[in-house]
């Protein structure tokens, strides 16, 4: 055995730094944790200042004695775990499980990236393990066995079994079914805007917003007043009353972290949170490249807008090459994240070669993988590129005693926006070049007037990226526990998937109400928002974790001896329907579980009868004329398939009748009726 061993979290990220160490280095992995809580118990000794009880689990005994074997003949071990909290901890319990003999020398090593400069740097600059970040990891393990093994029973015997509870999962929950009622509650009000299409004096047409009658924003609510203005400006003069133009400029967002990854995955690419997380590993970890094991993106785990000094000189280099000088800005971009615990010393996601151009890679990545990589290539590119310059431009045009205005926009500079721009910055105002043409007190003629109903909308439905946008704004959980916060509330039936957006079900009401009413601070965000903070401290060493888990515990466990037994067993709405068991006779009825609805007999329990329910969509299968109906996969995503499965294996993520590509993941074993 090599008298140099590495450890590492993963098989792909060994394979990848032993090709650059070479010979006289071993790496191998640990397959994550090689230690962790029981799953069986608490595994916290509460008596005995919160002591936690590790174990090996289940499946890792052949990993560490295999880990033993080869540290024991080692000179000098490195530990290159993740450069996080987690991977500081993953690093600590290895030693935990194998502790070294007195004549081996242990290393803690850290990088960004893998590449071969990165982990060679990062073999000649090797650390202690910080114990900081390892007791920080502790106190939230602890503290979320804690709150999950205390709530959760509650949560079973008063709903229903196989519920849980959690710090991160409850509040976002919470959120989710507040903007539900929200939606529930909203009463549309009416209101008419009125567009007036008109010509100058050249024959150019332009279109004005009518903004102001009788001096004063107008309160145009019904047809009526909407027709009384429509007829009051056909008989009105159109003259322009002003004109006003300004250059304005706009500057690229910063390079992505993981909740602005997962945030823009999502409305760009439709992907999961889970699934964003998963292909970046896959990245990160590295891409067989023409015979090489290559590391494509820097860590994806990161709250920090840090590029190095290396990224933004390659990315100038680049940018002046592909695009031309006045592209490159004379001072790298800076960016700084105003959220504490912000980890400024690591790094932005970004391509680890920027040279390395997404086209370059198209034969040598999946399409997912491609599709991910050039995401990131293009905002790591444009957070360097100069800013976008308009010539922003408005006219006033005086009609009777109303005001319109007319608006347009000339691109003066693409800049950034050559390359990239975030989606919610989409459906800007387009260019108006008819406005140029006009000057102070010209007559206008009237084209046509375009009156039009409105109604207002009520607040939208949480997405993943804007559910995960809320909780990193408020400081609810950190960027590793967003993609698993998202995954929990599904798989437990709290909320599904429909159109990309979160709909609460029944199970998900009950569990919000009851953990509302009773235990008020598991959904309480500024509550968990201030764990976050603490858990910071400790990180810091500024406290010690084990009296911060105390100072928690005691409350807690309090509140729920004294609430548990004042709530009464709650029971989740059942549907009536018109069907009869065939087993029977009685009525049926629809319930709802764990994996959706399913109809059950009203006879239970001396009939035990159950069947699947599918919701109807008065849909035709195209493949065999059958009813396409809506399903679930065991992990909670609804997809739609036609009712004669197994027979015809018709699926779409997608509601038929919008455009759809196969749900091919749903055409597997992984359904559930």
């Amino acid at each position: 055995m090599s008298k140099n061993v590495v450890v590492v979290e993963s098989p792909a990220k060994a394979n990848t730094i032993e090709k650059f160490l070479g010979k006289g280095y071993s790496v191998l992995a640990s397959y994550g944790h090689v230690r962790d809580l029981p799953k069986s118990k608490l595994g916290i000794d509460v008596e005995h200042n919160f002591e936690p009880e590790y174990i090996i689990p289940r499946g890792s005994g052949k990993t560490v004695k295999a880990l033993k074997t080869a540290l024991a003949a080692a000179d000098t071990i490195y530990l290159a775990t993740d450069y996080d909290r987690e991977g500081e901890a993953i690093a600590w319990h290895i030693l935990q499980a194998i502790p070294p003999t007195g004549k081996q020398k242990v290393n803690r090593i850290t990088f960004t990236e893998i590449t071969e400069p990165a982990i060679k740097a990062a073999i000649t600059n090797p650390r202690d393990i910080d114990q900081d970040l390892v007791d920080a990891q502790q106190a939230r393990r602890v503290l979320d066995r804690l709150v999950g093994y205390s709530l959760s029973p509650v949560l079973w015997k008063k709903v229903r079994s196989g519920l849980s509870a959690g710090r991160v999962q409850s509040v976002a929950l919470k959120l989710i079914v507040d903007r539900e009622r929200e939606i529930e509650a909203f009463k549309p009000a009416e209101y008419w805007s009125l567009i007036a299409e008109l010509e100058t004096t050249k024959g150019e047409r332009l279109n004005a917003e009518l903004t102001k009658v009788g001096g004063k924003k107008p309160e145009v609510t019904s047809e009526k007043a909407a027709k009384e203005l429509e007829s009051k400006l056909k008989e009105a003069n159109f003259v322009v009353e002003s004109i006003d133009s300004k250059e304005v400029k706009r500057s690229p967002a910063p390079p992505f972290i993981t909740s602005s990854l997962q945030q823009e995955a999502s409305r760009k690419l439709s992907f999961s949170s889970r699934k964003t997380m998963m292909v970046a590993q896959q990245l990160y970890e590295g891409i067989n490249l023409a015979g090489q094991h290559v590391g494509l993106i820097s860590y994806m785990r990161t709250d920090s807008f840090n590029l190095s000094t290396e990224a933004t000189t390659q990315a100038k280099q680049l940018i002046e090459k592909l695009y031309g000088k006045p592209y490159a800005t004379q001072a790298p971009r800076a960016y700084k994240k105003k959220v504490r615990g912000a980890q400024e010393a690591h790094e932005a996601i970004r391509p680890t070669d920027l040279s390395r151009q997404p086209g370059d890679l198209a034969q040598h990545l999946t399409k997912d993988q491609l599709r991910l990589y050039q995401l990131i290539w293009q905002r790591t590119m444009a957070s360097q590129i100069s800013d976008a310059k308009y010539l922003q431009k408005g006219a006033n045009i005086a009609a009777a005693d109303c005001i319109l205005r007319a608006k347009g926009r000339e691109t003066l500079f693409d800049g950034f926006t050559r390359v990239y721009t975030e989606s919610r910055d989409d459906g800007e105002d387009e260019n108006d070049a008819a406005l140029s043409e006009l000057t102070k007190d010209e007559k206008l003629k009237l084209v046509e007037l375009l009156p039009e109903q409105h109604f207002t909308s009520p607040p939208p439905r949480y997405t993943e990226a804007s559910l995960i946008k809320v909780l990193e704004e408020n400081g609810i959980g950190r960027p590793s526990t967003y993609a698993p916060t998202m995954g929990t509330i599904i798989n437990r039936g709290y909320v599904r998937l429909e159109n990309r957006q979160f709909h609460p079900q029944d199970v998900g009401y009950l569990v919000t109400d009851l953990l509302t009413k009773h235990f008020p601070f598991v959904v309480n965000e500024q509550f968990t928002a201030d764990v976050e903070d603490k858990l910071d401290d400790i990180a810091e060493g500024q406290k010690e974790w084990k009296p911060f888990i105390k100072d928690f515990y005691g409350p807690m466990r309090e509140l729920i001896d004294t609430e548990t037994d004042k709530i009464p067993r709650m029971k989740i709405p059942e549907i009536p329907t018109d069907e009869k068991c065939e087993v029977c006779g009685k009525p049926m009825v629809i319930k709802s579980g764990r994996f959706g609805q399913f109809m059950a007999c009203t006879g239970f329990p001396e009939c035990k009868n159950t069947k699947p329910y599918h919701q109807p969509t008065g849909i035709i299968c195209p493949e065999d004329g059958g009813d396409v109906i809506e399903r679930k996969t065991k992990r909670g995503r609804t997809f739609w398939g036609c009712a004669n499965y197994p027979e015809c294996k018709f699926a779409s993520w997608t509601k038929p009748g919008a455009t759809s590509e196969p749900a091919e993941a749903a055409k597997t074993a992984d359904t559930t009726t």
